[in-house]
């Protein structure tokens, strides 16, 4: 068709109909555009719908040449910022595509396909909380029903209580909406309520088995809710149909770590890496993936890459520090420094970094500089926590009074019999990474990693016990008869099987906060072996108290609270010596690094294992290692971090008074514990 330059009602006429070509023919579309720019000169619509054009057949080369122009020229033009961004998505520019949706939205706010390109783009680029809010603004734009449009505007304003209102309101109307069905799952996760979001997201999928976007909800859902074999079979239902999405290649690869599959993981971050070599984050992933699985320098390399691309994201900087083994150097304090003191910084970032910066310090034996860090970082950290030392006191002093000796003796034989797991607890940076290793290195034993299956169960008993109480699941387990508990045991043993990947008899559940359900272990799994890691609690306390933790441990960001914390850990585990004489076999760090050789024995007689020579060599075992300790675990036992707590000493002393008698006994047990606590 040719066109002339006028009238303009001709010209307007053809741009119409290119428009619409592009849908069933972008190629004669792009014909089209050329024509009218050769009679017209370049009409920026008709460049913008030659970019397209060329989009669409997939030759993004030539897209961003028309149209990385035409965005520049026209910076406040929504629909070039749009096109270009999705052009920048197709040629796997991650972070500049970003960029420009995000520029897009910003000139125009209701583009429901900008919204939908960047949640999939920030799902690809591992922010699921940001793809979140992008995709409830993709609803709320794309919808013209009144109600529905309500409800989406409160979930995007983070209204919670309103959208879930509006959203239950629509399904009296009309229960089959799966839209509306899969928004209230979005806000039931935003509740905390999985099992809830899990459930309305379940019924979504069966009403519409192919809204790939409620499955990647789901998948997700299954994920964060420790179901990682039911998450996967979503996952790869989703890849059968769309095997080159980045969002969800990347979703599979974070279950995968979750199992130990680091290999898998390590394979599928380093492809989509290949295609979007700009996503800082996936940078990081891979680098946690790599340190796990003991690449270290490869890790370091790709957290390297993360900074060069997103120079202050603490967490990475937080990353490098955490290996324990890297020491940073001058250019990098200063890199660090100088994040830290931009204005705006992310409070996150800033945490993070307070963190590293006092490593750094702390490499350069600069102790007091290192504490200030340390201490800002923790200072940071708490105000965004809800913890109260009373109610974890409160917490013990209920489950002594609980678990008596009479209560275990009444229900002697009960549980699943299997002796298959062998759980370590304690505190964390207790030398219960050390004691995985030791006993991963023998032939009759698996290694696998923090198993959040105890909580999960403790989880679900909670849920069916009385809310207004501190802590209902125990009412539950007081309830229960032999054959509930069996089920419990033959539970935690079947949804821990996906963890084990080798034939050995035992393996091992390094939970360290499982002390506190040590009850309901010894219920449910009578058979099973319990090892306590014990530490000297000025350095296992200041050590937590420098660990910038990745979820939970909310107790470590103040030296009172850890203090309290681990009095009261010592005052549980004498109750249960008390009421289970010998069920817990105890195993004081110190003693492990003056006498490795013999702790070790004791160690494999209390697990009815022999004595085999690779148990002192366990720093050759290649294993994955997912904890803070996972690089000094690869090395010989050494003295220098028994004491190295004594360079802060000058500002324990608020750390130390919560300790009391604790301290002054260590590695003993003070007199009188167990009473205290009782009278509690």
């Amino acid at each position: 068709m040719s066109v002339t330059a006028e009238p303009t009602a001709n010209l307007d006429t053809a741009l119409a109909h290119a428009t619409r070509l592009l849908a069933t023919d972008p190629a004669l579309a792009g014909e089209q555009a050329s024509e009218i720019i050769k009679a017209v000169g370049e009409h920026p619509p008709a460049v913008l719908l030659l970019g397209a054009s060329h989009r669409l057949r997939g030759d993004f080369g030539a897209a961003l040449d028309i149209l990385r122009p035409l965005a520049a020229m026209h910076a406040n033009w929504a629909a070039a910022q749009l096109e270009l961004g999705l052009a920048l998505v197709g040629a796997k520019h991650g972070s500049q595509a970003r960029a420009a949706l995000l520029r897009a939205v910003g000139l125009k706010p209701d583009l429901p396909k900008a919204w939908l390109a960047l949640g999939d783009l920030l799902m690809a680029m591992d922010d699921a909380e940001g793809a979140d809010a992008a995709y409830a603004n993709h609803v709320r734009h794309s919808t013209r029903d009144p109600h529905m449009l309500q409800a989406a505007t409160a979930l995007c304003e983070n209204r919670l209580p309103a959208a879930e209102a509006l959203l239950r309101e629509r399904l009296r109307q009309t229960p089959t909406d799966v839209a509306a069905i899969r928004m209230l799952g979005e806000v039931a996760v935003r509740l905390g309520r999985n099992e809830d979001a899990e459930n309305l997201l379940s019924r979504c999928l069966q009403l519409a088995p192919g809204f790939a976007a409620a499955r990647q909800n789901y998948a997700l859902v299954l994920h964060r809710a420790n179901k990682p074999g039911q998450a996967l079979a979503e996952i790869d239902g989703l890849l059968a149909q769309d095997p080159d999405n980045a969002g969800y290649r990347n979703l599979k690869a974070v279950v995968l770590c979750r199992i130990g599959d680091y290999a898998a993981a390590i394979d599928l971050y380093a492809a989509i890496l290949d295609e979007y070599p700009d996503h800082p984050r996936i940078w990081m992933s891979y680098g946690h993936a790599l340190k796990t699985a003991g690449h270290q320098q490869l890790a370091i390399d790709a957290y390297r890459r993360s900074l060069q691309l997103d120079p202050g994201c603490g967490e990475v900087w937080w990353s490098l520090a955490n290996l324990k083994t890297l020491r940073f150097s001058d250019a990098d304090l200063a890199a660090m420094q100088a994040e830290l003191a931009k204005p705006g910084l992310a409070d996150k970032d800033r945490q993070h970094l307070e963190f590293a910066i006092g490593k750094a310090f702390e490499d350069a034996a600069d102790h007091a500089a290192s504490f200030e860090h340390y201490l800002r970082g923790n200072t940071l950290r708490r105000k965004t926590l809800l913890y109260d030392a009373d109610d974890t006191s409160a917490r013990v002093a209920r489950i002594r009074r609980s678990y008596t000796r009479g209560f275990f003796a009444e229900r002697s034989g009960w549980g699943a019999q299997a002796a298959d797991p062998i759980f370590i607890v304690g505190l964390p940076r207790a030398g219960s990474t050390l004691l995985e290793q030791i006993l991963a290195s023998h032939s009759a034993v698996e290694g696998t990693m923090e198993l959040p299956e105890i909580t999960s169960i403790t989880r679900e008993l909670r849920s069916l016990g009385d809310s207004n109480r501190a802590m209902p699941y125990h009412d539950v387990v007081l309830g229960m008869d032999a054959g509930a508990l069996r089920e419990l045991g033959e539970r935690y043993l079947d949804h821990t099987r996906i963890q084990r990947k080798s034939a050995a008899p035992f393996f091992i559940d390094k939970m360290p906060n499982n002390f506190l359900h040590l009850g309901l272990i010894h219920l449910m799994l009578p058979n099973a072996k319990i090892i306590d890691a014990r530490r000297h609690p000025l350095a296992c306390c200041f050590s937590a108290f420098k660990q910038h933790f990745a979820r939970g441990q909310s107790f470590t960001y103040g030296l009172d609270d850890i203090g309290r914390y681990y009095h009261d850990y010592v005052a549980l585990m004498a109750h249960f010596d008390e009421v289970l004489p010998g069920r817990v076999h105890r195993v004081i760090y110190e003693r492990m690094v003056d006498d490795t050789e013999g702790e070790v024995r004791r160690l494999l007689d209390h697990c009815g294992l022999p004595f085999e020579e690779t148990c002192l060599r366990f720093f050759e075992n290649e294993r994955p290692v997912r904890t803070a300790s996972s690089e000094q675990v690869r090395k010989p036992i050494y003295r220098e971090g028994v004491d190295h707590w004594r360079h802060y000493e000058t500002w324990l002393g608020p750390l130390k008074d919560a300790l009391g008698k604790v301290l002054e006994s260590y590695p003993e047990v003070p007199e009188g514990i167990a009473g205290e606590m009782k009278n509690h």
